[in-house]
C-alpha cells in the first residue's frame, strides 16, 4: 500500500466540494489529474471512496473514514512544516499582524528583529483578525500581534503593551465638544459623529464598544479600509474618530486635532499568540520582548507629545 500525501490532499478537497471540477480547481490541477490520484488511491486501499453521480459524487462509508483520518494527518503535516521552519540558521519567522498595528510597529520593530535572530528571516501578513487566528491555526503563521481577550486553550498569549485611544477630528469638531478633557468620555460622545473603520476591524468593535454602541446605532459609518483615510476624513470635518497612541505619529494629517478622555482612558491590549501545540522554544519570548520595546517606544513619544 502507498498513500500518498497529496492523494490525502486531492480526496480532502473532494470530499469538501463534492464535484471533480471544483476540487480540481481548489487544489490548482486539471481534473483529468485529480481522477487519476483518486483512482490510484482507491486501488492502493481496495476500496471504493466515492460513489460517483451524474450531477456529482457522495463519499462511501469508507470514504467518510478515511476522510476525517486525512483531515488529521494533513493538520499534523502543517504542524509539523511549522515547527521545521525553526530548524537551522536562518530559518523563517511567519508573522501575522494587524492592519491597525502593522505599520507603525514595523518600522521600529525590523532593526529589533535583526539584532535578536542573527540571520533569521521575518515574513509578514497584514490581515484582519480573523483571518490571522484562521492562518495560524492552519499552520501558514507562526505567530500573530492582535488586540486582546483572546480566550481559546489552544493558543499562548503574551501581552506586549497598552495602547490607548486618542479622540481625533479637526480643531472645529473638538472645540464644538465645548468639554475639557476631565468630562470628555466615550459614552458621551454623540453616535452620529462617528467614523469606523470598515467591518472585521477589531479596532471599530473595540471603539463601538467603549461608547455602548454597535453599528446599528451609527449614522456616519464610512466603513474605511484604513486609519489613513479616516483621518484624513476627520481633519477635514467629516465627523470624529478613535485613533491609538500608538498611530498619533503616523498620522499627522494637515488639520487633525487629538484630544485625551478622562481618566480612566480607554485602551486596548496588543498580545503576541503562538499555538499552544507549537514550541517557542528560542523565538518567542525574544520577539515578544522586541515587540514591547518598538511599541513602548512609540507610546512614550506620543505621551510626550499628547499628556
Amino acid at each position: 500500500m502507498n498513500i500518498t500525501l497529496r492523494q490525502l490532499s486531492y480526496f480532502l478537497a473532494l470530499i469538501e466540494t463534492g464535484h471533480f471540477g471544483r476540487a480540481a480547481e481548489k487544489v490548482h490541477v486539471t481534473q483529468p489529474a485529480l481522477s487519476m490520484q483518486i483512482r490510484a488511491l482507491e486501488g492502493a486501499l481496495g476500496l471504493a471512496l466515492v460513489e460517483r453521480l451524474p450531477r456529482g459524487l457522495v463519499p462511501t462509508r469508507a470514504g467518510r473514514v478515511l476522510a476525517r483520518r486525512a483531515a488529521r494527518v494533513l493538520a499534523e503535516v502543517q504542524e509539523l512544516a511549522a515547527e521545521a521552519r525553526h530548524l537551522g540558521l536562518g530559518a523563517a519567522l511567519h508573522l501575522g499582524i494587524i492592519p491597525t498595528v502593522a505599520p507603525y510597529l514595523l518600522p521600529p520593530l525590523l532593526p529589533r528583529f535583526r539584532e535578536i535572530s542573527g540571520t533569521g528571516e521575518l515574513r509578514l501578513r497584514e490581515a484582519q483578525t480573523a483571518l490571522l487566528l484562521a492562518a495560524l491555526a492552519e499552520g501558514a503563521l507562526d505567530a500573530v500581534v492582535i488586540a486582546g481577550p483572546v480566550n481559546d486553550p489552544g493558543l499562548i498569549t503574551q501581552a506586549l503593551f497598552e495602547d490607548r485611544f486618542l479622540l481625533a477630528g479637526s480643531a472645529a469638531r473638538l472645540a464644538a465638544l465645548g468639554a475639557a478633557r476631565e468630562a470628555l468620555r466615550p459614552r458621551a460622545l454623540d453616535p452620529d459623529e462617528l467614523l469606523l473603520l470598515d467591518e472585521g476591524h477589531c479596532l471599530a468593535d473595540q471603539a463601538l464598544d467603549v461608547c455602548g454602541l454597535t453599528r446599528s446605532t451609527t449614522r456616519l459609518d464610512l466603513g474605511a479600509s484604513s486609519l489613513a483615510t479616516l483621518c484624513g476624513l476627520v481633519a477635514q470635518g467629516a465627523g470624529l474618530t478613535f485613533l491609538p497612541e500608538l498611530a498619533l505619529a503616523g498620522e499627522a494629517t494637515p488639520g487633525l486635532v487629538c484630544a485625551r478622555f478622562a481618566a480612566p482612558e480607554p485602551a486596548r491590549e496588543l498580545l503576541l499568540v503562538r499555538r499552544a501545540a507549537s514550541s517557542g522554544e528560542g523565538w518567542f519570548e525574544p520577539l515578544a520582548g522586541a515587540l514591547t520595546a518598538a511599541g513602548q517606544g512609540l507610546i512614550a513619544a506620543a505621551r510626550a507629545r499628547l499628556p
